[in-house]
């Protein structure tokens, strides 16, 4: 779970990688039926990730003997489960919260840096998690201006 079916394992960017192959997960936790009615399996998906990322990213910190080792991305699945939480799916959307996430978890705007030093996995966690809480506002933001 750590390593998001391996991707953490990528030799380049291994979070860009996870975000990327989050998307899929995304789009079937909310086009596919009965997620197409209401936000639940999101929420869901949303909080198994974050809860289960918690206890699997402490073990692999532990297992690797490194804070915050660059194969655990669960953290970069959650951020992005929960930058898409209440927008609609669609290429457009799924793309600028793609980039806006991957950006604010490279700045790692505050608190997300204080977050991250939090220690064992929720601090792996907390900043991703406060990225994707970011990138979610300002997707929200940029698409009420839209409408």
């Amino acid at each position: 779970m750590a390593t998001f079916l391996g991707t953490g394992y990528s030799p380049i960017a291994s979070g860009t990688v996870a975000t990327a192959a989050a998307i899929p997960l995304y789009l079937a936790l909310t086009l596919l039926p009965p997620a197409t009615l209401q936000p639940w399996p999101l929420i869901a998906g949303l909080l198994l990730a974050t809860l289960g990322g918690i206890a699997a990213a402490g073990m692999a910190e532990r297992h690797f003997g490194i804070h915050d080792p660059s194969e655990v991305v669960i953290d970069e699945v959650a951020g992005f489960l929960l930058t898409m939480l209440f927008v609609p799916a669609g290429l457009v959307t799924v793309a600028a919260g793609f980039l806006l996430f991957r950006v604010f978890d490279i700045v790692k705007p505050w608190p997300a840096g204080p977050a991250e030093r939090l220690g064992g996995g929720l601090g792996i966690m907390a900043d991703d998690l406060v990225c994707g809480l970011y990138a979610n506002l300002l997707l929200h933001l940029g698409l009420s201006l839209l409408t």
